[in-house]
Formats: C-alpha cells, sequence, structure tokens
C-alpha cells in the first residue's frame, strides 16, 4: 500500500520532463545531421546542451561552430534510427537557415540558429568518466516561429497559450495538458526586462538588431 510520503530512492535518468529539440549540424562533406536530443535549458539568448562526447553532432558543432535547435510540436512525437540521409527517412525539409550553414528544419514550428561559445567537460568529480558528456554553451542569434505563435498585441512575444511543445520526460513522450495548471506570479512580470541578458553593450552579435525589426514589420502590419 501506497502512503503519501517521500521515499528514497535512485533512479538512473533524471529526465524530470524538458523539451525536445531536433538539432541541425553540417557534416564534413556539407550535408545536414539531424540529431533529437532534450537536455537543454536557456537563459536570455544562451543555450546549454547536453551531448556526448563521441556523437556526430558534437563533433559537427565543435568543429564547425554552428548548429540549429529546432523545436518540435507534441504534434510531432517519433522514433528515431541511425541512417543516412536523415530528411528522407524522417520526412522532414531543409530550410535555408540566415545566418549558419546548417538548414533549419522547416517542419519545427520553433528553429534557433546558433553559434558555439563554449564547451567544457561534465562529471569532472568521476575519474573514469570525465569527458563523456559535454556541457556546450551555444548563442542563439535568430529565432524563426510560425507566426501563429506570436503573441497578438506583441512583435517579439511567444504566446505560451498557442506552443505546446513536445516533452521527454524519463524517456517517453509527453505534451502539455489544455490551458495552464495555474497562474504563475511570474508571468505577471514583462519579458523584456530580461532583454539585458540577450545584447553585450560592448561586442556585436548577428541578430542583435532582430527585435527592433520585427517591432518595425509589427507596426508595419497594423498601419
Amino acid at each position: 500500500m501506497q502512503t503519501n510520503k517521500h521515499i528514497v530512492m535512485s533512479p538512473a535518468i533524471l529526465y524530470w520532463g524538458t523539451p525536445v529539440v531536433l538539432i541541425t549540424s553540417q557534416n564534413e562533406d556539407g550535408t545536414n545531421n539531424i540529431a533529437p536530443m532534450s537536455s537543454a535549458w536557456w537563459v536570455g539568448h544562451s543555450c546549454m546542451l547536453g551531448l556526448d562526447a563521441e556523437s556526430k553532432t558534437t563533433q559537427n558543432i565543435l568543429r564547425t561552430g554552428e548548429c540549429v535547435l529546432n523545436l518540435p510540436d507534441e504534434s510531432m512525437a517519433g522514433n528515431y534510427s541511425y541512417v543516412k540521409d536523415k530528411w528522407a527517412r524522417s520526412g522532414l525539409s531543409p530550410s535555408k537557415s540566415d545566418l549558419v550553414s546548417p538548414d533549419c528544419v522547416a517542419e519545427c514550428p520553433v528553429q534557433m540558429e546558433c553559434q558555439l561559445i563554449q564547451s567544457n567537460h561534465l562529471l569532472r568529480d568521476l575519474p573514469d568518466r570525465s569527458g563523456l558528456v559535454l556541457a556546450i554553451e551555444v548563442r542563439v542569434l535568430r529565432v524563426h516561429v510560425l507566426e501563429n505563435l506570436r503573441m497578438p498585441g506583441y512583435p517579439n512575444r511567444v504566446d505560451p497559450d498557442q506552443w505546446r511543445p513536445l516533452i521527454m520526460s524519463f524517456q517517453e513522450f509527453y505534451g502539455l495538458r489544455n490551458g495552464k495548471v495555474t497562474e504563475s506570479v511570474l508571468g505577471r512580470v514583462s519579458e523584456e526586462k530580461y532583454r539585458g541578458l540577450t545584447k553585450s553593450d560592448v561586442k556585436k552579435l548577428p541578430g542583435d538588431d532582430d527585435d527592433s525589426l520585427a517591432t518595425a514589420e509589427y507596426s508595419d502590419t497594423k498601419t
């Protein structure tokens, strides 16, 4: 009989639920590699990726310094296989990126063009495991989203009521339930207050002006 109390356990994995990401990177022959992963998190316009040090995706990112992070929605759940022509096998279509060499995945509602910032070995406290997994920091240079995901009245905000990410939780696919679970106090804070984390005052990067460009384009559609 189960009781409503905490117990001690040791899961082999701690995948509590994060968005699935399809990473496109460029192979040595100029073709694209597509790989799914879910060990990713964002702060501002920086993203940390947890990747197998020996994977082709990792090798490509470290070699070229570029990738695209494509976010599928919950309707795109599917299984993965190791094949050469992953576009044909997956039924997905390439879409030309603006600022990096790897293509975007056209079917994904969200696509983020990225450049490599740094990589670090994980598991440093385990001498026989150190370096098996890398923490790779990438900078998001440009974000593409389907227009119906833009929040009405805002040129640079994603509508969370419309965005339905595909979530990986303990190796299983899940989506989001309809509607919010509860109102978030954090949701009352203007997202623009976080803009300071996305730009440098001393270094100009490609895509830095995309917020202003989107605002101007959005204003033009309202006149």
